[in-house]
């Protein structure tokens, strides 16, 4: 798929035969320690550069809580509904700037193993009380963005895509790669 516009020519691929890959356990303290991991160890499997990313939910509130679990905040098995219901319980009672949160992405590029680049980006939020919206997946119905007035699940991609972490993080890794040699 062609990156954007702004990006022609760079073109964003999967990386070929994942699943049969060695996987990498992400299980740093970090997104950066985890993106970086991920980034060097499959790009051992192919040819090029390979960007990884790792992203979550941070509530300062719950002493950063999700964080790098944020997949499993709720259990290895629970679902995104089960993920948000834990998220609200822990929030209850909790109000104004205590509700306060943003999503994390880090990238990492790497090419035959060794990093050449990393960015992260945030996107500032609250926790609402109840989920709103039908878009997005795992915490988006729950995060609330008070500058574009809508959860990120009530965004359209575009809106998303401005807004979010991993759209900050990927134009910041795009604006990179289009000047890198």
């Amino acid at each position: 798929m062609l990156a954007g516009p702004e990006n022609a020519g760079l073109e964003l691929l999967l990386l070929p035969n994942f699943a049969s890959l060695p996987p990498f356990e992400e299980n740093a303290p970090t997104f950066a320690e985890n993106a970086v991991g991920k980034a060097i160890h499959y790009s051992r499997h192919c040819e090029g550069l390979l960007i990884a990313d790792d992203s979550g939910l941070v509530v300062p509130a719950l002493g950063g809580e999700p964080g790098v679990h944020s997949a499993r905040y709720a259990g290895p098995e629970a679902s995104d509904a089960d993920r948000n219901r834990k998220l609200l319980a822990a929030l209850s009672g909790k109000i104004g700037g205590e509700r306060a949160a943003r999503f994390v992405c880090v990238l990492a590029i790497a090419q035959r193993g060794e990093v050449r680049a990393v960015f992260s980006a945030s996107g500032e939020g609250e926790i609402l009380d109840a989920p709103r919206g039908l878009e997005g997946f795992g915490y988006d119905p729950v995060f609330y963005v008070p500058s574009a007035g809508k959860t990120f699940a009530e965004l359209s991609r575009e809106e998303k895509n401005r807004y979010s972490h991993r759209g900050k993080a990927f134009r910041k890794a795009l604006e990179y790669l289009a000047f890198d040699p």
